[in-house]
């Protein structure tokens, strides 16, 4: 059997799902279960929804909700025809009342806590499964509608809750292997699960593929495929560079590499129970049948280029903390961490030296005591719009002379960098550069590793690339006015080789402290 599952914009509309029916059909002799997301922008909607109504404004949140309504009515009209439709209406209206009620409660308490968050945002899935489910079934698939929230268990911690596998593949062999062996499509919602006692949870949000791979694993599934609206995974972000060309096959580590540092086709903790069972992931476009998608597995053929991709995490922040005067040396790191730890916080990349510490993690991820804590035992700074670039890529530390070439890259396209990590992962080199320098330093990146193919390059060199302002590595601005030209790059060169060099340790990305 496979997991199928599609995204938002894969079932935004009656249109979108005639498409997904096509293509389910045409793997139903391999015995698909299939996943959805909500309907593009529904989950958006929700928070809308909860936000109001918590603030005490009820009569804007149900506003939110008829709206809402309204819309996926009308899809299951288009989809179903008005007889068909009729049948389902009474299964939808039980939802959106149940959500009205709520609504209505919660502008009364005027307080949303993580477990009615999850409660709420629960909705959108339910929706759009039920009405996937039938859209099959009139096309002649033999389609059945599966609760999540009976199959997928997971612990107490609303809004990023863990799946608990052994509970998970007992819950869904029982109720969905019967289906299989009748022939049968099961279709379910993605994101939502519930703990051991049915209390609904959520996995955070674009938690509809890590539930297809969670379910993928449980099932033993020969292969999981992720149906998106664009080519598989890229070798960057096309909204930022339009020669970006398709990835065919990358390994799982540079996958999960690329999820945690901000490619957007897969969330993080997607391919962790695909890994573990090896079942290989596919990310395909569910707009053009024709395409080959990518292929992600724990191996994969030589690459010519020196990198498979780069991709960059944006709405991060830089947290500098420096040992207070009269704090004993060896507490310092320890108190720091301590702080880090009880605040549960995850950081992405770590640069340390004997009496300060400079962190990156999400600006909008940041506790409200943290800075606060860590005030009390060191001077601490905070730098927003920032963000992370990162470079990922097989064995790239046996490559001499890959980090001189990346820097002077930069240097090249007047990107001022503010950290570097290297060394915690064998796949990935990561530096910060301010949120604004992100497209120049990604676009000429680019160019330098994925040359165009062809006569035609289709970035051109603008005045401003061409002339140099220098490069800061970690906080330290090289000198020289505009046209300094191969003397400020060779003192960039050479600082950066400094700073790779210099003692320090990196952590590895998405380490919970």
């Amino acid at each position: 059997m496979i997991v199928m599952k599609f995204g938002g914009t894969s079932v935004e509309s009656s249109e979108a799902i005639e498409r997904v029916a096509k293509i389910v059909g045409s793997r139903r002799k391999q015995s698909p279960v299939v996943v959805v997301s909500a309907m593009a922008k529904v989950t958006d909607q929700l928070v809308a929804m909860g936000h109001k109504a918590s603030s005490g404004d009820c009569e804007a949140s149900i506003g939110l909700l008829q709206s809402l309504r309204e819309r996926h009515l009308q899809a299951a009209l288009e989809l179903l025809g008005a007889k068909k439709c009729a049948a389902l209406v009474p299964k939808l209206e039980t939802h959106f009342s149940e959500l009205e009620n709520f609504l209505r409660g919660l502008a009364a308490v005027r307080e949303l806590t993580p477990r009615g968050s999850d409660y709420l945002l629960s909705f959108g899935e339910l929706l759009s499964s039920l009405i996937v489910a039938d859209a099959f079934a009139v096309r002649g698939l033999n389609a059945a509608w599966v609760d999540s929230r009976e199959c997928l268990v997971t612990d107490d911690k609303h809004t990023r809750a863990l799946p608990q596998m052994p509970q998970t593949r007992e819950r869904s062999k029982k109720k969905i292997s019967p289906l299989l062996s009748k022939k049968r499509i099961p279709v379910m919602g993605g994101f939502i699960a519930s703990t051991a006692d049915g209390v609904p949870t959520t996995l955070g949000r674009g938690g509809s593929d890590y539930s297809a791979a969670i379910i993928g694993a449980a099932l033993d599934a020969a292969r999981i495929e992720i149906w998106t609206d664009v080519e598989g995974m890229m070798t960057t972000d096309p909204r930022l560079c339009p020669d970006a060309r398709t990835i065919e096959r990358i390994s799982f580590n540079e996958a999960a590499e690329l999820a945690y540092f901000g490619a957007k086709v897969l969330h993080p903790a997607t391919l962790l129970p695909a890994i573990h069972q090896n079942i290989p992931v596919y990310v395909l476009n569910s707009r053009n049948l024709r395409s080959t998608g990518t292929q992600i597995t724990a191996r994969t053929p030589h690459s010519p280029d020196t990198f498979r991709a780069i991709t960059a995490k944006t709405g991060v922040s830089i947290v500098n903390v420096v040992a207070s005067r009269g704090i004993m040396v060896h507490g310092f790191l320890r108190s720091v961490f301590e702080a880090l730890d009880r605040h549960s916080t995850s950081v992405d990349i770590v640069a340390i030296s004997e009496v300060s510490m400079s962190f990156t993690m999400e600006t909008k991820g940041i506790p409200k005591g943290l800075l606060t804590e860590m005030e009390q035992i060191a001077d601490v700074t905070c730098e927003d719009q920032q963000a992370i670039i990162c470079l990922v890529g097989e064995d790239i530390h046996g490559k001499p002379g890959i980090a001189a070439s990346v820097f002077n890259t930069i240097a090249e396209a007047e990107v001022n960098i503010r950290m570097i990590s290297q060394g915690a992962s064998e796949i990935n080199i990561s530096f910060v550069v301010k949120e604004s320098d992100v497209p120049r330093a990604v676009r000429r990146l680019h160019e330098h590793f994925f040359p165009a193919k062809g006569p035609a390059l289709s970035l051109q060199k603008t005045q401003e690339q061409r002339q140099g302002r220098g490069t800061r590595v970690n906080g330290n601005a090289s000198h020289g006015k505009n046209g300094a030209g191969k003397k400020k790059s060779a003192r960039e060169s050479k600082a950066a080789k400094s700073v790779l060099g210099e003692k320090s340790a990196a952590i590895r990305p998405g380490l919970n402290l």
